[in-house]
């Protein structure tokens, strides 16, 4: 019988200084990565697919053990769009993906990351496979402005806000015909999160919006570089 994951456990702490010692470790190596474009390309493309196989077996694990439902179990969460948008950009290198991956990834699995929701304690498969997605969320956004030399912009801040708005119309569509919680538009997760400190249903949704800025428009200010600050550098 696995136990039942619990916040801020030593189980959880120990995964965020996990996350941080990934992070230290890619910033500090940085200048490192081999320079072959070919060797490069493999090595992104095999994180990729760990991250596609990591991803699909979840998905195979929930219809065998029967917890696969319309409701809850589409990849319609941002950290599950996100993940899409890593795997793809990870795949091809396409830097008009590059906003997305590090303003909502990066804001959406730090949020995750440090308040899971979360019903399986490590050993088991889910923990494994929430926190190594959301990790490599983060990395991948870390590796491509880090290693590979992309630059956040105040205008990908703007392109990545504009895509989410776009997408809440059909999300909440979607959660209406299935009677689900995508993005937690209908309420906030069980068992708290930082959406707790954002307000009542449904002004937390507005919250969130602001919140969502101001933590983009934070990102962008800590990882301009002093090429960002002396010249609007724009990634096209």
């Amino acid at each position: 019988m696995v136990a039942v994951f619990e916040m801020f456990s030593v189980t959880h702490i120990s995964s965020v200084v996990i996350l941080c010692l990934l992070i230290l470790l890619l910033f500090s190596s940085r200048n490192r990565w081999p320079i072959q474009q070919k060797k490069v390309q493999f090595m992104e493309r095999f994180f990729a697919l760990t991250l596609v196989v990591m991803d699909g077996c979840y998905y195979i694990w929930l219809v065998q053990t029967g917890r696969w439902n319309w409701g809850n179990s589409l990849p319609l969460e941002l950290c599950s769009i996100s993940l899409i948008v890593t795997i793809i950009l990870l795949w091809t290198g396409n830097k008009k993906l590059y906003p997305f991956v590090f303003y909502a990834g990066i804001g959406g699995a730090i949020q995750a990351v440090a308040t899971p929701v979360l019903d399986m304690n490590f050993p088991h498969f889910r923990f494994f496979h929430f926190f190594y997605t959301h990790f490599g969320i983060i990395l991948t956004a870390l590796y491509f402005t880090w290693v590979k030399g992309y630059r956040p912009t105040f205008k990908g801040i703007m392109q990545t806000m504009i895509t989410l708005n776009a997408l809440l119309p059909f999300l909440f569509a979607i959660n209406f015909l299935v009677e689900g919680n995508y993005m937690f538009l209908q309420e906030k997760p069980r068992g708290g999160s930082l959406l707790d400190f954002l307000g009542p249903y449904p002004w937390y949704i507005l919250s969130l919006e602001l919140a969502a800025f101001i933590v983009f428009s934070c990102l962008w200010l800590l990882f301009r570089t002093k090429k960002n600050r002396e010249a609007t550098y724009e990634i096209t």
